[in-house]
This record gives structure tokens, sequence and C-alpha cells, in this order.
């Protein structure tokens, strides 16, 4: 399965412990990344500067679901039974 262009549930929705360009502190829950484009595009993708918590997220149906809702309701879910 691949992204679906635009969704951007990843990039919101999950807490980041690691720097990311912008956000030395990391990101948290529910806060919209300072690297995502007006149109939810990640401006990081495929660079070096990428945290490996982003790269290493793969999209797929049990994640994502079928459209972005269901994606923002999965991730909300997994964020939300990780979060110590």
């Amino acid at each position: 399965m691949d992204c679906r262009i635009g969704c951007a549930a990843c990039c919101i929705v999950i807490s980041i412990s690691s720097p990311i360009p912008g956000m030395p502190n990391g990101k948290p829950a529910g806060v919209r990344c300072v690297q995502l484009t007006e149109d939810n595009k990640c401006k990081l993708f495929g660079q070096p500067e990428r945290p490996e918590v982003c790269s290493s997220l793969k999209a797929s149906q049990e994640i994502c679901g079928g459209n972005n809702e269901d994606a923002f309701r999965n991730l909300t879910t997994l964020e939300n039974i990780t979060n110590p």
C-alpha cells in the first residue's frame, strides 16, 4: 500500500520524540509537523534529516484504513495505547 497523498495523519496524530528540523524537541501528539506543506506533503520525505520514526512508518491497511478519517482514528488509538 502507498501513502495517500495529502493525508498526513502520521505527521499530525503521533508524537515524535526525536528532533525534527524546526522542532528540536520533537513533536507532541496532535500537533501538525512544521515540515508539512499546506497541501500536507512532507518537506523531508526522502531526505537524511527525516526522523527515523517517520521513515520507519509504512502505509498499511491496518494503520491507514480505507480513507483519511480511518487513518486519523487508527493512529489516535495506537498513540493512546502506546503512550506511557
